[in-house]
């Protein structure tokens, strides 16, 4: 099918009345349409579901995510695998504010390039700790082991903590 083609299959299923949208997911589907859901939802993820069957389904890393989120993994957790570069990491040690800068080269603090957070932990604390828990990055029973730690996205202006 071409991207032509399918657009105008999408734009076609925009254009049909609610009825026609429920006949439409009972014959792709095999089942009734959830109730609770609207004309727009339903013909979405029809259109998603043409759409996965002409040009292939979610990446591995997009579904080993939704694993994770199904086993109840917190997306904190997996989160420090796709910090990028510009991204700031804030951590307050023993009276001092500490921010490490996420480069494409490895982490950035006091104007010191280190190819991993854990060496930034070591040199702030002066003992071995796992870089992503020291900065709050990772969950323990819940709760964030170190409730003093944010994480500062490039994209985002407003803080983020991890509690």
């Amino acid at each position: 099918m071409s991207r032509e083609e399918l657009e105008a299959e999408i734009e076609q299923i925009r254009s049909l009345p609610i009825d026609e949208v429920r006949a439409l997911w009972r014959q792709t589907f095999k089942s009734q349409p959830p109730v609770a859901l609207g004309k727009d939802m339903l013909g979405r993820m029809i259109a998603y579901h043409i759409q996965e069957k002409a040009l292939g389904g979610l990446s591995r890393a997009s579904l080993r995510l939704l694993d994770d989120f199904e086993r109840g993994k917190p997306a904190i957790e997996t989160a420090h695998r796709r910090l990028k570069p510009g991204t700031v990491l804030v951590r307050e040690y023993q009276g001092e504010r500490h921010s490490v800068v996420v480069a494409s080269d490895g982490f950035v603090w006091r104007e010191e390039t280190y190819a991993s957070l854990s060496v930034v932990a070591r040199l702030i604390t002066g003992t071995n700790w796992n870089g992503p828990k020291f900065f709050g990055m990772r969950l323990n029973g819940g709760k964030a082991d170190k409730p003093g730690a944010a994480v500062h996205s490039p994209s985002r202006r407003s803080k983020v903590r991890t509690q």
